[in-house]
């Protein structure tokens, strides 16, 4: 398949151009030619060195990844950076990114996979920004104890053998949780404001222990890598669908 009509199947399935004006990634082919046969891909979380070598390891055409090299784009392509970049173009591998797409889209995003493994149910978007969003919220069949909702997403996400970390300050019951994958706790008042009984999210910044603890919230912080590998692998499953070969290729951080 053309390379130009898998970054347009996969923009418009994503639709990255909503995200333009809100995503200091550049979402979308971040490098490659305007045109080229693709027959493999390879996703994983981080484009990365280690993953570009594990990408033309599998002889992939095309690596589709949720963390990309373009924040703000680059003032010199020289040190890290070029050593990043030179395996893409030596080995003619492509780049496509979608950063805050996939965390917001609502079937396909990360946000959407946390929902799923807690079999989280009437859901809505969640995580407002601008006039998107980046997460999802939802209500669970029957009540959870804190501990059965940290056992789950203990038993399912690859956390690279660190703790999921629980700020216990909840209700007893938890019926109703906010999601917003990465790092998330900058939308905990939203959760608050929502009446959300919890907010799963993958790291914390300090202050969150507090205003957890004020606000009477659980906050479970379940790993930024963790947390975000459901979106490519939803990828993954879509453009196999297409009648492309892939590949996932898991680099936890457990960070």
């Amino acid at each position: 398949m053309e390379l130009s009509r898998i970054v347009d199947r996969l923009d418009e399935e994503l639709g990255t151009a909503d995200y333009a004006d809100l995503d200091a990634s550049a979402n979308g082919l971040q490098v490659g030619p305007d045109e080229g046969e693709i027959e493999r891909v390879a996703v994983a979380v981080d484009g990365v060195r280690e993953t570009f070598e594990r990408a033309i390891e599998a002889d992939a055409d095309l690596l589709v990844v949720h963390h990309g090299l373009s924040w703000g784009g680059f003032d010199r392509v020289t040190g890290r950076t070029y050593d990043r970049i030179a395996p893409l173009i030596e080995n003619d591998l492509a780049l496509y990114v979608s950063h805050l797409p996939l965390d917001g889209h609502q079937e396909l995003g990360n946000a959407a996979g946390v929902a799923d493994l807690l079999d989280l149910e009437d859901r809505s978007p969640f995580g407002e920004l601008g006039p998107e969003y980046v997460g999802q919220r939802g209500r669970t069949a029957d009540p959870y104890a804190a501990d059965e909702v940290r056992e789950r997403l203990e038993a399912t996400l690859d956390t690279g053998g660190q703790p999921i970390q629980h700020l216990d300050f909840g209700p007893e019951r938890i019926e109703d949780v906010a999601i917003v994958t990465g790092s998330g706790t900058d939308w905990l008042d939203d959760a608050v404001a929502a009446d959300a009984d919890a907010l799963v999210t993958g790291e914390g910044k300090g202050k969150a222990y507090h205003e957890a603890q004020e606000a009477g919230i659980h906050v479970f912080l379940a790993g930024h890598y963790a947390t975000e590998t459901f979106g490519v692998r939803s990828l993954q499953e879509l453009v196999g669908e297409w009648g492309l070969e892939t590949t996932f290729l898991d680099v936890p951080t457990g960070l």
